[in-house]
């Protein structure tokens, strides 16, 4: 497992995460027990970044991390997110009592003291471009409640603008092999702000792992089935928004340069890496394999140059036209 400095908090973290969605919900039933055996394998692997949110089932995501932490007597680093909870989810709703009452809701879920990172839950755009959201953090985060926060974003633009502001530590934001939009200008910045970069989605909620056919069945509580086409959020969350069929005929292309003995989630988060601006990519996981699947990614080897221009190709042919001026 390899680490990198989180940004300018000068904090290591492994740059192969634990993304715990799936073990709150919305990707079909995960056992409690599944979820926590999933983390512990993550956590016995090197991985000491798990990234949550509040509104993962509801808390449960954030109080099975708890559990587990207490049992294993770590502190790994634990990134949560507020701002989901609103209803109606508008820019408004990001002041500093309704950020403060979230915070304060993790705190207990989480068993923590302090957060040691809170990110913004992709807000509404406006949210971006006012100045009191930031404020409201610096004094939350003046109070001791949090260590640090940042922003998880749906547009390049947004991370863009969120980075203007001095307090952001970090930025989560959608990049892989079928989003490579923020490689263009977003990522190049980061790196030269020292921003910490948190990649979500990186196995576009399963395709790219290889093992998605058009024959799949996915659980009615999976967003895999109930978000299509974005009728509960972005959606651009599932399947990194590339149209279902174009996105199977793309895998396969995918597939044809995957080296042998390697899986192609393994392959996929391992083109992420390549970017050096990457902090840490959160793959999830609904067991213990996958968790240790995703974990070997960090030590696979740097892929050529050949390869790299292989997946630009299949992006810009076949993908970009989807996605690449939507988010």
């Amino acid at each position: 497992m390899h680490y990198h400095n989180f940004g300018r908090t000068g904090r290591p973290v492994s740059n192969i995460g634990f993304g715990a969605w799936q073990i709150g919900g919305s990707w079909g039933s995960v056992s409690d027990e599944d979820g926590r055996a999933a983390l512990n394998a993550a956590l016995d692997a090197g991985i000491n970044f798990i990234d949550t949110a509040d509104v993962y089932g509801d808390g449960r995501s954030e109080k099975i991390i708890a559990d587990v932490l207490a049992s294993r007597g770590e502190k790994p680093f634990v990134a949560t997110k507020a701002g989901r909870r609103l209803n109606p989810h508008t820019a408004e709703g990001y002041n500093r009592e309704n950020l403060e009452g979230f915070i304060d809701r993790s705190l207990k879920n989480l068993k923590m003291e302090q957060l040691d990172l809170v990110q913004l839950h992709c807000p509404p755009t406006e949210a971006f471009y006012r100045p009191e959201v930031f404020e409201a953090l610096d004094a939350i985060k003046a109070k001791g409640k949090i260590a640090n926060y940042g922003v998880s974003v749906e547009k390049v633009e947004e991370a863009l603008k969120a980075i203007e502001y001095p307090g952001v530590a970090s930025v989560q934001i959608i990049y892989n092999i079928f989003r490579q939009r923020p490689a263009s200008l977003f990522l190049p910045e980061a790196k030269r702000k020292n921003i910490a970069v948190i990649v979500r989605v990186p196995l576009a909620s399963g395709l790219l792992s290889g093992k998605i056919t058009r024959d799949t069945e996915f659980d009615k509580e999976d967003h895999r089935n109930f978000n299509r086409s974005g009728e509960a959020f972005d959606v651009g969350e599932t399947f990194a928004g590339v149209p279902f069929e174009i996105a199977l005929d793309a895998v396969e292309d995918v597939r044809k340069h995957v080296p042998g003995g390697e899986s192609m989630a393994a392959f996929a988060l391992r083109w992420i890496l390549m970017n050096e601006a990457v902090t840490v990519a959160i793959p999830g996981a609904r067991n213990a394999e996958q968790a240790r699947g995703n974990a070997r990614a960090s030590d696979l080897p740097v892929i050529g140059a050949d390869v790299m221009a292989a997946m630009e190709e299949i992006y810009r042919n076949r993908i970009a036209p989807h996605v690449h001026q939507r988010w």
